[in-house]
């Protein structure tokens, strides 16, 4: 994957196959899972996810933490899908990642014009859902 911004790699405590297809069903896209056993890793059970790919249109990787490594925890950190896509399409995405989760901040319009909030989803990510007026609808 080439990429000119940063993308996001979780690590997490065996969540990663059910939080890369909870993103898929959400956000759509490609979605593409190696195994421990895949990579002929022994540091965990063979089925945890070595690397995992959603591409589409929010991509990230996600990977369950083995060993030492520290799973994903986070504060002060939001992963932003301002614009990316129709305000209808981002509306969804938003009550989708909120299921299981919880809403930080609703979907509002802001004094300011724009619409935007925030939503922790079940894996513990905050995302910033948002669009400016006139966006295409």
């Amino acid at each position: 994957m080439t990429s000119s911004a940063p993308v996001p790699y979780l690590l997490l405590p065996g969540t990663a196959r059910d939080a890369l297809t909870r993103y898929r069903e959400v956000f759509g896209g490609e979605l593409t899972i190696h195994s421990y056993a895949d990579f002929g890793r022994t540091d965990g059970p063979a089925d945890r996810v070595a690397h995992g790919e959603l591409r589409g249109p929010v991509s990230l990787f996600a990977a369950d933490a083995s060993g030492e490594e520290e799973p994903f925890r986070c504060a002060g950190l939001l992963l932003s899908v301002l614009g990316a896509a129709a305000p209808d399409v981002l509306h969804r995405w938003f009550d989708a990642l909120a299921e299981g989760g919880a809403v930080v901040d609703p979907l509002q319009q802001r004094p300011w014009g724009a619409t935007d909030g925030q939503v922790r989803d079940a894996h513990g990510v905050t995302w910033l859902v948002g669009y400016e007026p006139g966006d295409a609808a």
